[in-house]
């Protein structure tokens, strides 16, 4: 694609970085085919190649309006489009920075101002969301319909943290949401992995991977956040930790890329390639282990049993490039899975999308449900708990990590 950038951008490293992108693009449209809001919508602007052109023209000096903003705003950042581009397009990080771009220019109403400074101020904190969260399962009777159905149910962590004991050791990130939502993820994590003769350790002093405010176009925001991550990690680090273990394919996504997104950063660059090199999906940890190690209880009752439908976030098959390891995984542990179509399509969690865009995220939810549960399972698993706590506030079927089948 033929690009004419204004100096402003054609003198800056991240515009540099933002025109090889656009030049990488042939403009085919084959991404449309595998794009949820284009599917839903028809319109080119709501599709990857149409918004690649938006972000093209606000480089090149073009007007940036409302409508510029509504069609970014609509992207979902699955990445489908990235699995199908024959040409290796990075649209991911593009529509990064022509959100963050239309930030500076243009100014949101107040009401979405408030919302996203609100999740901003709230999602990435743990100690901030989790009493929010009691407070909200406390009312939740009295609360309007549509929240209920987004307000997850009280868990309680079932089973103790395995004592460090092995010579192998990996961290985990505890995450923001993860802990007050579903606290059972990482420790049935970390007793598959004892038993696999691995330690895992979370890190009290990292945090919120950045993704919720650097995909809300707060790109500063998000790369302290990332810069805290480093610094609370590198001590591990350079003890020699093997790996740096995902639960939530959607902070795995933003943690591989950390090495990209602090390119730019004279003190931080180095370190960030290294933690992105080391960072890798549970999927990815197990696929690579002998799974004979674990006893896995499929008698009927038993948690691993009955017939299981795999939903593969986008973060993990589109970003992470980890499609089909889950399903494997579950095979080799003889549990059953069901038949599933268009495994490629967002359920519309998204991050903060289902939140932001409710009408669209819903009608994706629906269509993603429909194609779960095509076999009829007795329950659905995932790797991300954005879509984990999405999938069950309308599935009539329980909703959990996957890894949770393999710790009984």
């Amino acid at each position: 694609m033929k690009t004419d950038l204004i100096p402003h951008y054609k003198d800056s490293p991240e515009g540099q970085d933002a025109e090889a992108i656009l030049r990488s693009c042939v403009h085919c449209g084959f991404c449309n085919a595998t794009c949820p809001t284009y599917q839903e919508l028809n319109d080119e602007r709501d599709g990857p190649r149409g918004r690649i052109y938006l972000i093209k023209q606000l480089l090149e000096g073009g007007e940036v309006t409302e409508k510029t903003r509504t069609h970014l705003d609509r992207c979902l950042t699955c990445r489908s489009c990235e699995t199908t581009c024959p040409s290796g397009v990075q649209y991911g990080r593009l529509i990064d920075f022509g959100r963050a771009e239309v930030e500076k220019k243009l100014d949101r109403p107040l009401n979405q101002k408030l919302m996203r400074w609100a999740l901003r101020q709230v999602l990435p904190y743990p100690k901030r969301f989790g009493p929010l969260l009691k407070a909200g399962q406390v009312l939740r009777p009295i609360m309007p319909e549509a929240i209920k159905a987004k307000m997850p149910p009280k868990r309680q962590a079932n089973s103790p943290w395995p004592a460090e004991r092995h010579d192998r050791v990996m961290l985990a990130l505890a995450g923001c949401a993860q802990p007050s939502t579903t606290p059972n993820t990482n420790i049935a994590t970390a007793r598959v992995l004892d038993k696999l003769g691995i330690t895992l350790v979370e890190e009290s002093k990292a945090g919120c991977c950045g993704a919720v405010s650097y995909h809300l176009g707060a790109h500063d925001e998000g790369l302290d956040f990332m810069r805290r991550n480093i610094d609370a990690w590198w001590p591990a680090v350079e003890a020699g930790v093997e790996a740096i273990v995902m639960t939530a394919s959607g902070c795995g996504a933003m943690v591989q890329d950390y090495g990209y997104a602090l390119r730019h950063d004279a003190i931080y660059s180095e370190k960030a390639h290294k933690i992105s090199a080391l960072t890798k999906d549970i999927s990815e940890i197990l696929s690579a282990e002998d799974l004979t190690q674990l006893a896995i209880n499929n008698t009927p009752g038993s948690t691993s049993s009955g017939k299981v439908a795999v939903h593969c976030p986008c973060t993990l098959q589109h970003a992470m490039k980890q499609s089909g390891v889950v399903e494997d995984i579950l095979q080799r542990a003889g549990i059953e899975l069901t038949k599933t179509k268009d495994a490629h399509l967002c359920c519309g969690s998204a991050g903060t999308y289902s939140i932001l865009q409710p009408e669209m995220s819903q009608k994706l939810l629906s269509n993603k449900l429909e194609a779960l549960t095509l076999g009829q399972p007795d329950r659905i698993v995932t790797s991300n708990v954005g879509c984990q706590l999405h999938l069950e506030s309308k599935a009539k079927v329980p909703v959990q990590h996957w890894i949770e089948l393999l710790d009984n």
